[in-house]
């Protein structure tokens, strides 16, 4: 049996880590957003008007910001404090646009590693492929805007920090970031079940991006379409498929066997 105190304590830290991205109130948003802190998420309380309101909610619906309108109950529930009917959760962590990810990389002598997830939305998932990622030396992690995991603390704690350490991009299309990707001479390397060659038979010496697909469907056929190759990893056993986090820590560390 867990000390009462300690249980308490435990419980106040998880409530901490959860609120450390969360800001409410109307004026409080919008300052915020003209600072380039943009939400991943704002809660609107169903029913309310006036023109600051009004002036906010235009605003993040003009910029795509994800919303949902919610009774006042569970606003009241998030937070305490004056909240004016609208809360907001900021990253956990700072995106990079794949743009200046790729910049940073040329600026080291490195050859460059990068791991694309097409849709994978387990958390822990996620938190276990960055912490493999950072662990074999790979240059950045990109996601999907939509249909992805989320980064929040319960992704950062199963990544052991990897999530807060390694370059994230969180990309709206994945197809125009792979035909960016290819135009920076990577090659981009598909890794699923269906391919007739195997990672170990991959040139992974040279510049990749390797995509990881989702834990039920796996890789996208629209991104199957425009890799540069595919490759499996053998299975001897019955068990269709590796766990996806497996799969991408075997492919990570096959790209450093080949390149040490």
């Amino acid at each position: 049996m867990v000390p009462r105190n300690r249980k308490l304590e435990k419980i106040n830290k998880q409530n901490s880590t959860e609120l450390e991205n969360l800001i409410y109130g109307i004026r409080p948003i919008h300052e915020a957003i003209k600072e380039g802190k943009i939400p991943e998420k704002v809660l609107f309380q169903q029913g309310p008007s006036g023109d600051n309101f009004k002036s906010l909610f235009h605003l993040i619906r003009k910029l795509n910001i994800p919303f949902q309108m919610v009774p006042i109950e569970k606003l009241n529930k998030i937070s305490k404090g004056n909240h004016q009917g609208v809360i907001a959760f900021l990253p956990l962590i700072n995106y990079i646009t794949v743009e200046e990810l790729i910049k940073n990389i040329t600026k080291t002598d490195d050859i460059p590693l990068i791991i694309i997830l097409d849709k994978v939305t387990d958390i822990r998932n996620l938190g276990a492929i960055a912490r493999s990622a950072e662990c074999a030396g790979a240059h950045g992690i990109i996601i999907q805007e939509k249909g992805s995991a989320p980064i929040n603390a319960e992704a950062i704690k199963t990544s052991a920090g990897a999530l807060s350490r390694m370059p994230v991009c969180r990309e709206k299309d994945l197809m125009e970031t792979i035909e960016f990707l290819r135009l920076c001479e990577i090659s981009i390397i598909a890794c699923t079940e269906k391919a007739p060659g195997t990672i170990y038979s991959e040139d992974l010496t040279k510049p990749v991006a390797i995509i990881m697909g989702s834990e039920d469907k796996g890789i996208s056929p629209y991104i199957l379409k425009l890799v540069d190759s595919k490759a499996s990893i053998p299975m001897k056993g019955k068990t269709a498929s590796l766990n996806v986090s497996v799969a991408a820590g075997i492919v990570l560390f096959e790209v450093n066997r080949q390149r040490l």
